[in-house]
């Protein structure tokens, strides 16, 4: 999500911040041409040979399994980067739950107690950050989340992953966004990679977008694929975006380690924020039917 972060991994913040730097209408032919070409158009989808790895189906009511998920929470107290305005809740209901067969993630638009929660920073929008670090992660393989997105003026849902520890520091690390939406701009799908030499606070982040008019009224498969020598991101099994390895080492390539998942709706921010936050809308959700993970 394009953060602007402090040095330390444990203060990862979110993603977002500037915008796409790319993107537009899809080569006629996909073309595996290096860092520079984001925008492909092909056929996606599960690739042969792939197997089902990691799955949470949340097909159990409740809080989302401890076992597959964390909160990051970690910024609550000193604010979010991308100057968002949320109070990213733990295991709070309200926030983050299981119902009818979906993972819930809802904003809302509210102040809490701070007797209750100590780490509160004045924030007036709670939300949900969740992570699969330490529980999960992954290098390499076919990862599919079918989900459906809040809308609305200052929503910023997004589905992405983040290097497992060790780490450096953001972006060297690397950081894939399968799926970002700005509720000021909806419908509109962004696919992005960040790296030492391509990122938001370069503002030459690689980025490519596809439509989905419904997107907060119907659900969609978000797809990446990641192999040793490129990343491709898909929606309903095509491709609109790729990044390829060329071998010139970790500055553009840094996605030779595992990496986890995380899936959060963010209010407000450098991004999300642009054309302020419409109060009226909440609270919104997103709602995730499954998360799948295939390696060969």
């Amino acid at each position: 999500m394009r953060p602007l972060w402090p040095a330390l991994w444990l203060l990862s913040s979110a993603c977002g911040g500037g915008g796409p730097a790319a993107g537009g209408t899809p080569a006629p032919q996909p073309a595996a041409a290096g860092p520079g070409t984001a925008a492909i158009s092909e056929s996606g989808g599960l690739p042969a040979g792939y197997s089902l790895a990691w799955a949470d189906e949340f097909d159990v009511d409740g809080l989302p399994d401890a076992g597959n998920w964390d909160y990051d929470t970690a910024l609550n107290a000193t604010g979010w980067a991308n100057h968002e305005l949320q109070y990213y809740a733990g295991a709070r209901p309200e926030n983050s739950r299981v119902e009818n067969g979906t993972l819930v993630i809802e904003a809302r638009h509210e102040d809490l107690d701070p007797a209750q929660f100590p780490d509160w920073g004045g924030q007036h929008y709670t939300s949900a950050r969740l992570v699969t670090r330490n529980r999960a992660s992954w290098t390499d393989g076919f990862i599919e989340v079918r989900a459906r997105l809040p809308c609305g003026v200052g929503t910023w849902p997004a589905i992405w992953m983040l290097a497992d520890v060790p780490q450096l520091h953001w972006p060297a690390d690397g950081e894939i966004d399968i799926m970002e939406h700005v509720g000021f701009d909806p419908g509109v799908i962004h696919g992005t990679v960040h790296t030492t030499d391509y990122n938001g606070k370069l503002h030459n982040e690689r980025t490519a977008t596809t439509d989905a008019p419904d997107a907060c009224s119907a659900f969609h498969r978000y797809q990446l694929t990641w192999t040793p020598t490129r990343i491709t991101i898909g929606m309903d099994d095509h491709n609109y975006f790729q990044y390829t390895n060329d071998g010139s080492g970790t500055a553009e390539w840094p996605f030779g380690g595992p990496q986890y998942l995380l899936l959060n709706i963010a209010v407000g921010g450098d991004w999300g924020g642009q054309q302020g936050v419409d109060d009226t809308i909440f609270p919104v959700r997103m709602e995730i039917d499954y998360v799948r993970v295939y390696q060969r």
